[in-house]
């Protein structure tokens, strides 16, 4: 092992430092720290003051490393990582797209990234402004009414927009609602997001082509059900053409209709959810409208809805009067029937976020929609026109369990040959030996070796050519030399993992190590 691919802890060496400072350092303006005689820290003319009990008593257990070789690990640590800038994400159902630099660039200017959440409204218009427009063209693109940007992720616009659909039942005085449909096919989170908000989940089933029974449907519909939460085009990347009738069967029985927006990518100037007959959605803004979201973060999950449920939206608000932007609260009352007890409730389902939202990944979305303009409209098209561009090269080495044009992404049930043995996980696997990330596999559930791919509207044709012919090398090595392929990957700096143990009892510490 190479002296940098070990941890930085197995490089310390006691006594080296990559700096100092005196023992009274300066700030930034010239201010210097003062120990008090109480054992605090303070700093002369400003307002921090550390107390003693939170200092510590004995040194931090941190790597002792010189500056260099603190620059060269990380700089070689950096170099292992893949990202969409290195290499291509087929990775279905999670939009892996390119981010346009000039993203960064706006959302980095110092007038946006020096904001702080307690600055009055005069001195933040124009983030306001940013906030406020930003709302109104999510809702040209998605035909609903106004909204929310506060939530910091798909899932905690789920959970948003749920909590919007059981005040809009508790206004009305409509108690029994509290069991919310999704299909066999939905996104987990799906289910979870119900059950955080105190819904019962009651499942749909799927047709043999994966796209909701609407016979299993109409048998669940009673006075119980809030409503439905739906993916359109769902789990498969299939078009759920039956929707127009499945939003009137939803709504004659007095339940909502909730878009899951994981899979809004190839609807952008094809198709809006609020069109379709949704009464609320939420819009990966981190997948759909280019900001990166590997490692778990940034994120931002606004919520909007159709016009007779813009009182149930969260506060704050952003409004436009007399030339002024504004942050707004909905209105307050008294209420002793309310369900939860004796508390102070209005129209809005209540706050979701201490400020506004992850501002951030707002900026980097309206100037994506600002520098495409009106060819917004070009994205779901060729995303949908790239994806049936690969299925359809693959047709030979791998069967379809849906025979149908898909939208955005499709999904293939492993190798059409399984004598091999070679699974779903190896082909992932040995795709990582080829420098091509992984796709989705195992899921959706409706399918055992379910591997899932969608290669998003910013790929050229030669890289997807490229992938296809990658594609098709796997699928001979697992007839000619199954063994290599089921002990890929080769290449990586780490190879095939024990995922059981690593799951069950991870190493999380160095110490851990010893």
């Amino acid at each position: 092992m190479k002296y940098y691919d070990k941890l930085i802890f197995e490089i310390s060496r006691s006594g080296r430092v990559g700096y100092s400072l005196p023992k009274n350092w300066s700030t930034d303006n010239g201010q210097q720290s003062t120990d008090k005689p109480d054992g605090s820290l303070s700093i002369v003319n400003c307002q921090l003051s550390i107390p003693k009990v939170l200092l510590r008593e004995t040194p931090a257990e941190l790597p002792e490393v010189s500056e260099l070789d603190v620059v060269r690990h990380y700089t070689n640590v950096s170099n292992k990582n893949f990202g969409v800038e290195t290499g291509f994400y087929p990775l279905g159902s999670c939009t892996m797209k390119y981010n346009p630099k000039i993203n960064e660039e706006i959302a980095h200017h110092p007038a946006f990234s020096g904001l702080h959440p307690l600055q009055n409204e005069e001195s933040v218009q124009g983030a306001l402004a940013i906030y406020y427009h930003t709302a109104r063209a999510l809702s040209e693109l998605t035909g609903l009414a106004d909204f929310t940007l506060t939530p910091f992720a798909g899932a905690h616009g789920e959970l948003t927009g749920l909590m919007v659909m059981r005040q809009y039942h508790l206004l009305r005085g409509d108690t029994k609602r509290t069991r919310v449909i999704v299909p066999n096919s939905a996104h987990g989170t799906n289910p979870a997001s119900a059950a955080v908000c105190g819904l019962e989940i009651v499942e749909v089933k799927s047709t043999a082509n994966g796209t909701v029974d609407t016979n299993d449907l109409k048998g669940l519909l009673d006075d119980t059900i809030a409503g439905i939460m739906m993916t359109n085009p769902n789990t498969l990347g299939i078009y759920e053409t039956q929707v127009v009738e499945i939003a009137q069967l939803v709504h004659d029985a007095g339940g909502l209709l909730y878009y899951d927006g994981a899979n809004l990518n190839p609807m952008l100037g094809a198709s809006r959810p609020g069109d379709m007959g949704f009464d609320i959605m939420h819009i990966n803004l981190h997948k759909t409208f280019s900001t990166p979201h590997g490692g778990g973060g940034p994120g931002s999950g606004p919520v909007g809805v159709a016009a007779h449920l813009v009182d149930c939206l969260p506060n704050p608000r952003v409004t436009f009067a007399d030339g002024k932007y504004r942050i707004e609260n909905g209105k307050w009352k008294i209420e002793s029937s309310h369900p939860d007890g004796n508390c102070q409730f209005g129209n809005s389902c209540g706050r979701v976020a201490a400020f506004m939202g992850n501002f951030g990944v707002v900026m980097k979305a309206y100037t994506y929609i600002l520098s495409l303009g009106k060819d917004i409209k070009h994205v779901g098209p060729i995303a949908t026109l790239n994806a049936n561009y690969v299925k359809e090269s693959l047709r030979d080495a791998y069967y379809l369990p849906v025979d149908t044009v898909c939208k955005h992404e499709f999904v293939f049930d492993g190798l059409a040959d399984k004598s091999t043995g070679v699974t779903t996980l190896d082909i992932a696997k040995r795709l990582l030996d080829y420098g091509y990330h992984a796709p989705t596999i195992y899921f959706p559930l409706l399918f055992h070796q379910s591997i899932m791919i969608e290669p998003t509207e910013t790929e050229s044709k030669e890289t997807l050519d490229d992938f296809i012919d990658i594609m098709h090398r796997v699928a001979e090595e697992a007839l000619s030399d199954p063994e290599m392929v089921k002990s890929a990957p080769h290449t990586t700096p780490v190879r095939r993992l024990d995922e059981t143990t690593a799951a069950k009892n991870p190493l999380l510490k160095y110490r851990d190590l010893l």
